[in-house]
């Protein structure tokens, strides 16, 4: 097994610290490695991190920002495009996404990229996403229910209507109140 990095060993603390100087972009590579080190000694702690090491750290979270980016584009655009379609086509489309993710961890996991440190953070991820999709899609299907009640009930109320002013006309051409009858009965069956 691969020997974790030495960033990797950070605590979690000092490792949001350096994420941080990382993002500030006032802040170069060098000073970030100055300012993480003096916080390992300040702390007691006998590692120090080597420019190499941040270096190569900040490429990878580059490199991960970047897929992260890519991906937001990739989601907004066939969201843009089911968007007006049924809801079972996007399900379909984030559970396809859920399975190419859980596939590339596993992968990455294999190759020594994940480590058993971040694995349960990433496995967390996964979980809360399948949690939100399977939220979403119930929200969806309830949203198709209660459009599918809304015009059956509107179905019947024209429905109802038709019916009603067929009979007014009816009784106003003088049909007996059996024809009426019948000529309702029908309207609704027809129309329900």
């Amino acid at each position: 097994m691969a020997r974790s990095s030495t960033i990797d060993r950070l605590p979690d603390d000092i490792r949001e610290n350096l994420q941080a100087l990382l993002r500030d972009p006032r802040v170069t590579q060098l000073e970030t490695t100055e300012r993480i080190n003096e916080l390992l000694e300040a702390e007691g702690h006998d590692e120090r991190l080597s420019k190499s090491a941040v270096n190569r750290y900040a490429v990878r979270m580059n490199e991960v920002g970047e897929k992260l980016r890519q991906s937001r584009e990739v989601a907004e655009m066939w969201i843009a495009k089911l968007g007006a379609q049924p809801q079972g086509q996007m399900g379909h489309l984030v559970n396809e996404m859920l399975r190419s993710m859980a596939f590339d961890l596993a992968l990455k996991l294999q190759e020594g990229e994940l480590t058993e440190e971040s694995m349960p953070a990433v496995i967390e991820m996964v979980k809360e996403l399948s949690l939100s999709v399977t939220r979403l899609e119930k929200a969806s299907s309830e949203n198709v229910k209660r459009e599918a009640e809304i015009r059956r009930q509107e179905r019947e109320r024209a429905a109802e209507e038709a019916a009603e002013s067929a009979e007014n006309a009816a009784r106003a051409q003088g049909l007996s109140n059996d024809g009426v009858a019948a000529l309702r009965a029908a309207i609704l069956e027809g129309l329900a």
